[in-house]
Parts: structure tokens; sequence; C-alpha cells
């Protein structure tokens, strides 16, 4: 079987907390795993069964995170884009996150290949 995983891409120019980002994070997995479970049952379980494979990327900017979003559905790669429900510390709707997969890693590495860990 090919690599499953998922990635997480993550804005580095708003000012979040580490336990904000964690969240951000969080919903990201949870949301773009919901999305992935539902598109192909059998790739979702590989994934919790071989150990839920994750890699935190950052992002210069919202831009960025939505033309990825837009790429990835067309694609028809699970993924699901966070915003912020703005009860701390950023703007009500201010796009932190986009998480993709799980689904098969050549398919996400064609888009993610050029960033930088978080």
């Amino acid at each position: 079987m090919e690599e499953i995983k998922q990635a997480i891409l993550v804005r580095k120019d708003i000012d979040m907390g580490k336990g904000k980002t964690a969240a951000q994070v969080a919903h990201a997995s949870l949301m773009s795993y919901l999305n992935a479970e539902k598109k192909d049952k059998k790739i979702a379980e590989e994934w919790l069964k071989t150990g839920e494979k994750k890699i935190v990327l950052k992002v210069d900017d919202d831009k960025v995170l939505k033309k990825l979003f837009e790429a990835f559905k067309y694609k028809e790669i699970p993924c699901a884009l966070v915003s912020d429900a703005g009860f701390t510390q950023l703007p009500p709707g201010t796009v932190t996150a986009l998480g993709v997969g799980p689904w098969k890693g050549k398919d996400i590495d064609n888009f993610t290949s050029g960033f930088k860990l978080l």
C-alpha cells in the first residue's frame, strides 16, 4: 500500500500563541479527516491503522491557503479550510489553517513539497 498521510498548513504571518496554533492545527486535522472519511473510508481507515502520519507546514498568508484549498478541491483531494470563530486572539473569520487528507502522500506532496516545517 502506498503512503497515506495528512498535511496541515498554518499561516505564519499572523500572531497566534502556541496554544492557539495547536488548536487551529487540531481543527484542520479533524475537519479534513472527516471529509476524507466521507470520500474514501478505506484510505481513512488505513491512515488510522498505520499511525496517522501528519506533517505540519507553514505558509506565508491566507492567499496561499485559499489557492491551495482550491487546488486540492479541484483535484478532489479531501481538505478543510479553517476560519477562526474570533473568541480570543483573532478577528472572526480569520483563515488560519488548511488540513489536507489523510490521502495518498504523493498527491499531497505535489502541492506541498515546497513548504517548510512549522
